[in-house]
């Protein structure tokens, strides 16, 4: 996870260097630049992502909602799909009568009650293993191979987000979407890494479990409160993530196309894409398509402040490189990045 975040925040400063000297080349741009085309061609890419995203987060979404429930496993997959399909066919629908923006404001006012659910999760934690009631139990054995890493660039959707701020440029000055981008990477890193180190205590359990909401079965293990924590936080935080990344890629889709497309259309095509994916898709390899999608947006990015630095001299020779590296990871994260089951 150390090098999860490492590899994330790498990509975060990428892009925060993007939202001030390609922002700011870009004002003197023509049309047919071929800069021009590159980041459209990154817009493009991100559009594809956010609506792969959107059938990553509401499967996410669809598993945890039917996991209370004793579902025979051999309709377990259409029932999750079935759910996925109606959220997104509601959402499409709210977008042609144009109420989207109410559901896009609860998405954001939701955002307080899941980082208020996380702390009271680690919380929790923190006091069962401080009060001695963590059982005692023997670390499973590390398995570190070659096949680990498209494993972990596999899993690099879990730790996006942060990109958000690279198009928020009507809202927010570029002093504040860097700051903000920066202190938010800080924030989710030291969840991450908290909730892990508090895990320690049943990592033997959880390496057992199975599914992708395994993780409600140890908070269960732990505390019957802490797994409806876990309930709560995931399905609210998968709906408005959902909200937020079929938004931003209608929005993208209408940018691109110069406005040819308005927003039911834009957000149509978005919706077609995230229901072929729901349906072509089990959970486990929905989660590295969306990696793959993100991480070739990444590349991109990685490309725009490249040949922006060897154009204007920003960075300077240090900064290419590190561009450069980043890129290359980037590539292969979307050639490579393999399903966590495997």
């Amino acid at each position: 996870m150390g090098a999860l975040l490492a590899l994330a925040y790498a990509v975060g400063a990428v892009i925060r260097f993007n939202i001030v000297h390609v922002e700011n080349h870009a004002r003197s741009l023509r049309l047919h630049d071929p800069f021009a085309w590159a980041m459209r061609a990154g817009q493009v890419m991100l559009a594809i992502a956010y609506a792969v995203s959107v059938a990553y987060y509401l499967k996410l979404l669809a598993e945890f909602a039917i996991k209370p429930f004793a579902i025979e496993a051999a309709s377990h997959a259409l029932i999750a799909n079935l759910i996925v399909t109606a959220i997104i066919v509601v959402m499409t629908l709210l977008t042609f009568s144009g109420d989207i923006k109410k559901i896009e404001h609860a998405a954001h006012s939701s955002v307080s009650i899941k980082l208020g659910l996380i702390a009271g999760l680690l919380a929790g934690l923190a006091v069962w293993w401080a009060s001695g009631a963590a059982p005692a139990s023997t670390l499973p054995p590390a398995r570190i191979t070659w096949s680990s890493i498209p494993l972990l660039l596999g899993l690099l959707i879990t730790v996006q987000g942060f990109e958000t701020s690279r198009y928020l440029g009507d809202a927010y000055d570029q002093q504040m979407r860097a700051r903000t981008m920066r202190l938010a990477q800080w924030i989710s890193s030291a969840i991450y890494l908290a909730f892990l180190a508090l895990l320690t205590p049943v990592l033997a359990r959880a390496a057992e479990s199975e599914g992708v909401t395994g993780i409600l079965d140890i908070m269960t293990f732990v505390a019957s409160l802490l797994g409806l924590f876990v309930l709560g936080a995931a399905v609210t935080s998968q709906l408005s993530a959902a909200i937020a990344d079929s938004i931003g890629s209608g929005g993208l889709m209408i940018e691109v196309s110069q406005r040819r497309l308005n927003v039911r259309s834009a957000f149509a095509a978005a919706s077609v894409l995230s229901l072929a994916v729901v349906w072509l898709t089990d959970p486990f390899q929905v989660i590295a398509l969306s990696s793959r999608a993100f991480a070739a947006f990444y590349a991109v990015q990685a490309l725009l402040a490249f040949w922006v630095s060897r154009r204007t001299g920003a960075g300077g020779m240090v900064a290419r490189i590190g561009f450069a590296v980043v890129g290359a990871i980037c590539i292969i994260a979307t050639l490579a990045g393999a399903p966590a089951e495997s």
